[in-house]
């Protein structure tokens, strides 16, 4: 086995400091074995190794931070991506779940720490569309503070009323909200979250008024509706699944152009009788502004291709999920959409601005 004093200094990554690489492999090359282990225990070569991994991402552990509480939709997703990530970067990739506020309150934290990548957060549409045009003192704004990286996913919604519900079919729900304005009500996790931006998109286009009644628990909110306290809500399947089987919650139609494979008897909203709309809450990577371009060059490479496995994938299709990697340029397009979407929402008061 070689010893310090027989071994040449390693020869990678000088260009970070050339000159100085240069005179300490004279000194090394000049010295007799007692004095290359010299060198070797005072720090020479560790100033090589630093030089050869300067610039070097991830260089430690790495935070996902979930506006979103443990087991919601977005965070299983979060969580199977992370599996990948640390796999592939050999550091911890940690999910850090802080739910509240429509993401206003995880992002304010965010928004704090060093842009070198490090920390990452999961967006949504409430995050990046709904929210500032909401909030006239939002305490970020997304397009100067977050760097986009890549969609993850899109779910889709289903309109879930209790087991024991009033309503057999969407056409009964509608013609009672129809005779009745305000004489159906539905449950979301707050004004402007995904859920409520769904219904109320669901609301305009078929010209119905709905009480909105918002709850901050999510447990609250789903045994509101089990027990019909509340009409109905929208959520994934994935989210509801436990409650299905148990037959708690029932399924009145899929918001989506075509029925869910694991759920064929359930049509969708236009088969129902319903608007022609679609509901396909979304998620996204972005990272901190001010990350240095080579770093977000990786993390969007990394993040694509940590989808694309086939293990993830399969996973998140279990949980009712469709993959959905993307450019940043496309992650833009969709905040825009949304941004279209939402506004006239907005304009209308049907969701209301803080």
């Amino acid at each position: 086995m070689e010893s310090p004093g027989e071994r040449a200094p390693p020869q990678g990554g000088c260009q970070h400091a050339a000159p100085r690489c240069a005179a300490l492999r004279q000194r090394w090359h000049g010295a007799d074995p007692v004095r290359r282990r010299l060198l070797w225990a005072a720090g020479a070569v560790p100033l090589l190794a630093s030089a050869s991994t300067a610039g070097v991402f991830p260089a430690h552990a790495v935070r996902i931070v979930v506006p979103y509480a443990v087991g919601v939709g977005p965070d299983v997703v979060a969580r199977s991506l992370a599996e990948r990530l640390s796999a592939r970067w050999g550091h911890p990739v940690l999910v850090d779940n802080k739910p509240g506020a429509s993401g206003i309150v995880a992002f304010s934290e965010v928004r704090k720490v060093a842009p070198d990548g490090h920390t990452l957060f999961l967006a949504d549409t409430a995050t990046m569309a709904v929210n500032p045009l909401l909030h006239p003192t939002l305490p970020y704004d997304p397009a100067r503070d977050l760097v986009p990286l890549s969609l993850l996913f899109r779910a889709t919604f289903l309109l879930w009323v209790g087991g024991a519900s009033r309503f057999r079919t969407l056409e009964d729900m509608m013609a009672v909200a129809r005779s009745k304005p305000g004489g159906v009500s539905y449950a979301t996790l707050g004004n402007g979250h995904a859920s409520h931006v769904a219904v109320e998109s669901f609301a305009r286009a078929a010209g119905l008024q709905l009480l909105h009644v918002p709850f901050k628990d999510a447990g609250a909110l789903f045994t509101a509706v089990a027990r019909t306290d509340v009409d109905f809500t929208t959520f994934s399947m994935n989210t509801m699944a436990a409650l299905m089987a148990a037959g708690r919650v029932r399924p009145l139609a899929v918001a989506a152009a075509r029925r869910l494979p694991a759920l064929p008897m359930v049509p969708t909203l236009s088969e129902a009788g319903g608007p022609d709309v679609e509901m396909h809450p979304w998620a996204a990577l972005t990272a901190v502004a001010g990350t240095p371009a080579p770093v977000l060059r990786q993390l969007q490479r990394d993040i694509v291709a940590a989808l694309g496995a086939a293990e993830l994938r399969a996973r998140a299709a279990s949980a009712g999920f469709e993959i959905t990697p993307s450019t940043p340029g496309q992650l833009r397009a969709r905040v825009d959409a949304d941004v279209a979407q939402c506004a006239p929402l907005v304009a209308e008061g049907r969701i209301a601005r803080m």
